[in-house]
């Protein structure tokens, strides 16, 4: 099974109150490839610019993420991301960005990736989502993220791509703000009603939310005693939810979808605990296995035994 995902490629500045990196990879199509090439192959979309070299591409190359589809503009810069985090981690401040080659995006899908089994479109303009999931008919499935940003000045083609997916990913905040209800469970019915089958409420610190037709789960954020920087830490979540997805047969079971979250909160907690995408370039599959683990144990109805 082949998985193609279609979003940025990105250069970040970030500070936090533990640290600062003044240039380090990152983009949401990087943090999505990385955790979803645990599970299956990845191929990954988005432009760059002459200033991404061969150790960026070694850090993609390094989990078996195919770049055959990363446009390279020559002359051009990569695009750029500075922000900063004050001890709310669930509130990113945007000092600086700069849109550089990915202000003139249109994606450019080789036929390998128009024939990916699923897509995942990253958060870039709706218009251009959509045109993506129309190269791509033959999807088993189609997966979305998107922005307050979108929601706020391109609600009406927002909401024509989401009838063309399976499953959207937004924070809590974002699903009332689309469906005007403050009620979340009334407001994930009401994106499901657009047409997709799963809706996943992103809740930052405290986990998330898996609505479906059938049914409800919800799971914490792993309990970690360091966080280092959040960034990408949402795209990491649904890069581990939908790689794992994709090497499943029965992708819609409630089963399957739970344990798909589990593995995407799974690498979203590595992604978080140093800063850009360093711990989970060096991450192993037992490692994650093993949190996995730990999640059964730390949801578990009994408490276990003790000696």
């Amino acid at each position: 099974m082949s998985l193609v995902v279609v979003g940025s490629i990105a250069f970040d500045a970030v500070k936090t109150p533990f640290g600062e990196r003044e240039r380090m990879l990152g983009g949401s199509a990087v943090h999505f490839s990385l955790a979803a090439s645990f599970f299956t192959d990845v191929r990954v979309v988005g432009p760059v610019g002459a200033d991404f070299g061969e150790a960026e591409y070694a850090v993609l190359h390094g989990r078996g993420v195919n770049t055959d589809d990363i446009e390279r503009v020559d002359g051009g810069e990569t695009f750029f991301w500075r922000g900063h985090y004050e001890y709310d981690f669930n509130q990113a401040h945007t000092d600086d960005t700069r849109l550089n080659v990915f202000g003139d995006f249109e994606p450019k899908l080789s036929e390998a990736s128009q024939a990916a089994d699923h897509l995942f479109l990253a958060n870039i303009q709706p218009d251009l989502q959509r045109g993506v999931r129309g190269q791509c008919g033959g999807a088993r499935w189609a997966g979305l993220d998107s922005m307050n940003l979108w929601i706020e000045t391109a609600r009406d083609s927002l909401c024509q791509t989401i009838a063309g997916v399976d499953l959207v990913f937004l924070n809590d905040a974002e699903i009332r703000q689309l469906t005007e209800q403050p009620n979340l469970v009334r407001a994930a019915r009401s994106v499901m009603d657009m047409g997709p089958k799963v809706v996943v409420a992103k809740q930052g610190e405290y986990g998330a939310a898996l609505f479906t037709e059938n049914g409800f789960f919800a799971l914490p954020a792993f309990p970690l005693e360091n966080v280092i920087d959040p960034t990408g830490a949402g795209d990491s979540f649904a890069g581990g939810f939908l790689g794992y997805l994709s090497a499943q047969d029965d992708w819609s079971s409630e089963s399957t979808l739970r344990r798909a979250m589990t593995y995407g909160s799974a690498l979203a907690s590595f992604n978080v605990e140093e800063f850009g995408t360093e711990r989970v370039a060096r991450l192993e599959r037992d490692e994650i296995d093993e949190r996995f683990e730990q999640f059964r144990q730390i949801t578990a109805l009994e408490a276990p035994a003790t000696a």
